[in-house]
C-alpha cells in the first residue's frame, strides 16, 4: 500500500548512528532505516481489515507504537493499534472492523457501475471502497527533528459473487468466503425448505422429489453488515454440478421469468426468497431419477440503493435453455456445493405378462406411461 512521510535530511546521519531497538525482534543491518512501502502489509478480511505495520523502522525514526494512530485519532485508545513481538521483525497491528468502520474515520465509498455479471448478462453492480492512513502525531512545537510518517491503505470489495451448485437432495449449502477475496460477509447460505414458513427445511425421499413439487428456496447473508441487503440477480439450473454447463434452464433472470417460479422477496433485506416446482430434465429419460443443480449469481448493495440496481430488463434475448459463458476473469466468485434435488423421471415401467395358446407361451411387454396417465388407469 501506498504511504509517504518526510524526512529533514540534514539529521539523517545521526539517525544511522544511533538506532537502538530496546529488545524488539529488529536486526540492525535491514531495519536501520527510515520507512519504505514494504513495511505495510494489508488483509481485507471478511469481518475486519488488518494492518500490520513493521515498527523497527518506526522506532528507528524515533517513534513508539503509542505514536501510531488510525486517521489522526491519537486521542482515542481504540484507534492504536498493538504490539506483536512474536514475529520478525516485530509489527504493530491494527484491526478494523467492517461493522464499525467510520469509528476510527476510515472512509466508506460506493461507487455503481454497469457492466456485464459472471455469466456475461448486463447488470449494475457496487462496489466498495474502505481507505483510511495511519500516521504519527504533529509536535506541539513550530518545529520537529522527527521525521512525520504517514502509511495510506485501502480495500476494494466487488459486491458480487456467484452462489451455484445446490444439489436438491440436500437441505443447505454453505461456504466462508477466503479473507484474500475481500468480502463484506463471512458466509453465504444457498437453503431449501419444504414450504413457504421458511422453517423446516427440504427433506428429499429416498425415491425422490415428485414432480411439480414446490420447493422453496432463500439466499441468504451471515455476519453482513446491516446497510447491505442480498439482491439476487441470476438463478438457473443445470443437469450436473457444473455450474457452466451448456444445458441450463433458467429460472428468472431480469423480466424474464419461468411460469412456475415466483420471486417473494429480492434486494429489500439480508435475505432473498423464491420458489419453483421441480422438474427433470429430458437428458436423464433412460435414469430412474434426475438430477436438478440450482444456481444463484447475487451481488450485494447499499439498502437505500437495491431499489435503483433491480435487474435491467429487455438486456438479453433469453430461451427456455441458454448456453453456457465462462466467468469473466474480473469477476469474484463465492462458491456453495452441496445436493442433488433428485425428482422422480416420470416414468412409469410395466411388465405385462400375458399367455397365449396351450403351450404356455411366455410375453413380457414394457409399457412405458406417463406417471399421471398411470394413476388414471387403476
Amino acid at each position: 500500500m501506498e504511504h509517504t512521510f518526510w524526512i529533514p535530511l540534514i539529521f539523517s546521519q545521526i539517525f544511522s548512528a544511533g538506532a537502538q531497538f530496546n529488545g524488539y525482534n529488529c536486526d540492525a543491518n535491514f531495519h536501520s532505516r527510515f520507512p519504505a512501502e514494504r513495511d505495510i502489509s494489508v488483509y481485507c478480511g471478511v469481518q475486519t481489515i488488518t494492518l500490520k505495520v513493521n515498527f523497527c523502522p518506526v522506532l528507528f525514526s524515533g517513534y513508539t507504537d503509542s505514536d501510531l494512530a488510525l486517521n489522526g485519532r491519537h486521542g482515542d485508545a481504540h484507534c492504536r493499534g498493538f504490539i506483536n513481538n512474536n514475529t520478525f521483525p516485530t509489527v504493530v497491528i491494527f484491526s478494523i472492523s467492517l461493522a464499525t468502520l467510520e469509528s476510527c474515520g476510515n472512509a466508506l465509498v460506493v461507487s455503481t457501475a454497469q457492466g456485464q455479471n459472471a455469466y456475461g448478462n448486463l447488470s449494475l453492480v457496487q462496489l466498495g471502497n474502505i481507505s483510511g492512513y495511519i500516521d504519527t502525531p504533529d509536535p506541539p512545537t513550530i518545529i520537529s527533528y522527527l521525521p512525520g510518517l504517514l502509511y495510506k491503505y485501502s480495500c476494494n470489495y466487488p459486491l458480487e459473487y456467484l452462489v451455484n451448485n445446490t444439489q436438491l437432495a440436500s437441505s443447505a449449502a454453505a461456504i466462508s468466503v477466503k479473507e484474500s477475496n475481500g468480502t463484506f460477509i463471512s458466509t453465504l447460505n444457498l437453503l431449501l425448505y419444504n414450504d413457504s414458513s421458511y422453517i423446516q427445511q427440504l427433506s428429499v425421499p429416498v425415491a425422490g422429489l415428485t414432480l411439480k413439487t414446490r420447493v422453496f428456496a432463500a439466499v441468504k447473508a451471515t455476519n453482513l453488515d446491516r446497510r447491505w441487503n442480498v439482491l439476487m440477480d441470476y438463478c438457473y439450473t443445470t443437469p450436473s454440478g457444473n455450474p457452466n454447463d451448456e444445458l441450463r434452464y433458467d429460472l428468472f433472470f431480469s423480466c424474464h421469468k419461468d411460469q412456475q417460479t415466483t420471486v417473494f422477496e429480492n434486494g429489500k433485506s439480508q435475505m432473498g426468497r423464491f420458489a419453483f416446482e421441480v422438474f427433470r430434465f429430458v437428458k436423464h429419460k433412460n435414469q430412474k431419477m434426475s438430477t436438478v443443480f440450482l444456481h444463484c449469481v447475487t451481488k450485494l448493495c447499499r439498502a437505500d440503493d437495491c431499489p435503483l440496481l433491480m435487474p435491467i430488463c429487455d438486456s438479453r434475448r433469453k430461451g427456455d435453455v441458454s448456453e453456457g459463458k465462462q466467468p469473466s476473469k474480473s469477476s469474484r466468485n463465492a462458491v456453495l456445493t452441496a445436493g442433488p434435488i433428485i425428482t422422480q423421471s416420470g416414468t412409469v415401467l410395466f411388465n405385462l405378462l400375458h399367455q397365449y395358446g396351450r403351450g404356455g407361451i411366455v410375453v413380457e411387454a414394457e409399457c412405458l406411461l406417463s406417471e399421471k396417465a398411470a394413476s388414471n388407469q387403476f
